[in-house]
């Protein structure tokens, strides 16, 4: 088993086919109230990853969960920051529209949670996710992925309007939302 990430919340190991996310302890914490929230984020975790493939987004298909651990399907793929065109950033606004009609917010919504493998996108790391139908919610999600873009893609206009395009494909209220990420830019700007 190796170590392939390391982050605040939890490691990921590598054995075969199969990734394992381990919550880690925070010694900061009391145990009991430490064990309370792992084990609540672990199964909430692998429940969205559930639900969001029922809806019609491919994610990592769930092997087991146990009390701090996800072991899941290992997609060994590409993260879209390194081969995004206008093409899979259209069809990221398809995954990303089909995630938000279900409800569900992804919370870390970026080009390196985002795999393609075989021509398909895998959305990846729901460790910050949650269920909300609003429009602040979703936008504010859709914001991060556009600041993503600017940040990391010099042509970040074009990434953003083949986004839109498949974003309104799949979500009935996309251009709700789309308007609302335009405000939640403004508040960010002259904040």
């Amino acid at each position: 088993m190796a170590v392939i990430a390391s982050g605040a919340e939890a490691v990921i190991s590598l054995e075969g086919d199969t990734i394992i996310k381990t919550r880690v302890k925070k010694r900061y914490r009391l145990k009991e109230i430490d064990e309370n929230i792992r084990r609540e984020r672990t199964r909430t975790e692998a429940k969205l990853i559930s639900e969001a493939r029922r809806c019609g987004v491919p994610t990592p298909i769930i092997k087991d969960v146990t009390d701090f651990e996800i072991k899941m399907e290992y997609i060994d793929g590409t993260p879209i920051k390194n081969v995004i065109d206008i093409f899979l950033s259209e069809k990221t606004g398809e995954l990303v529209g089909k995630l938000h009609n279900c409800g569900l917010v992804h919370g870390d919504l970026t080009t390196s949670n985002i795999v393609h493998r075989d021509g398909k996108l895998y959305l990846i790391d729901f460790g910050l996710a949650y269920l909300d139908k609003t429009q602040e919610a979703r936008g504010v999600d859709v914001h991060v992925l556009f600041q993503t873009f600017e940040s990391t893609h010099e042509n970040h206009e074009e990434l953003i309007e083949a986004f839109k395009k498949g974003y309104r494909r799949t979500l009935s209220n996309a251009e709700e939302i789309l308007e609302r990420v335009k405000e939640i830019e403004s508040r960010g700007r002259y904040a």
